[in-house]
């Protein structure tokens, strides 16, 4: 039996490769695109829309996706959206905006991924979270949604473990992505300095990496970071 992915956020740059690298491993992909199914996916992916933010657009992904497939083996949710600002000068609505997508959208989708994975007894929920978790100044809106994430993920890492549903984080450090193109040469270069290695990470390496976690079977509840940045998450 050929096993489903669902993949959010899979218009953009990791997403597209993730796309890939899980229909390069043998999977049918599920590649949801904000508002719009992503083009030119590759043959054993299916293209869906999505607003994650909303609970109705994200029940009815998942009812196509059954009507699609008939089954479900792994999400990864990789929906994501910076907004940068100091705290003092943020706005409601774009903190709203902010975890919205982040967080409330990775509820939303775990939500809905759970409810069939449980009936299967079998799943795999990974959330593309970020090394922002830790906080920095003038990124509060987004470091606090992916500091959520971990909460989330190791909250159903224990809800579900019991019926073999396993749940992880992964931080896929800073990548060169339509998230990363406003930021300066300078700024750029100062991320990879922060590396041990000297060097940013590659869209390929990540999704690759997420492509083979989904394929285990006795790994959950974890955060994965994959540059080489030294933290307290690693």
């Amino acid at each position: 039996m050929k096993r489903v992915v669902l993949i959010t956020g899979a218009a953009g740059g990791l997403g597209r490769a993730l796309t890939s690298a899980f229909a390069n491993a043998g999977w049918l992909v599920a590649a949801a695109g904000h508002q719009s199914a992503p083009a030119g996916l590759p043959e054993k992916a299916v293209g869906f829309a999505v607003e994650v933010t909303e609970k109705e657009s994200v029940t009815r992904l998942f009812v196509a996706v059954d009507q699609q497939f008939g089954r479900l083996d792994a999400l990864v949710y990789n929906a994501g959206l910076n907004l940068d600002g100091l705290c003092a000068q943020f706005s409601v609505d774009a903190w709203d905006d902010c975890l919205g997508v982040n967080l409330r959208g990775a509820f939303h989708c775990a939500q809905a991924a759970a409810e069939r994975m449980r009936r299967q007894r079998e799943g795999h929920v990974i959330q593309i979270g970020s090394f922002a978790a830790r906080g920095a100044a003038g990124n509060a809106a987004y470091s606090a949604a992916k500091a959520g994430l971990i909460g989330l993920g190791t909250s159903l890492a224990r809800e579900l473990g019991g019926r073999n549903i396993r749940v992880n984080t992964v931080f896929p450090g800073v990548l060169r992505t339509a998230m990363t193109a406003g930021l300066s040469p300078g700024r750029l270069q100062e991320f990879a300095e922060a590396n041990t290695l000297g060097r940013l990470n590659e869209v390929e390496e990540v999704a690759r990496f997420v492509a083979h976690l989904a394929d285990t079977r006795n790994i959950s509840g974890q955060v994965f970071q994959l540059d080489s940045r030294i933290s307290r998450w690693t």
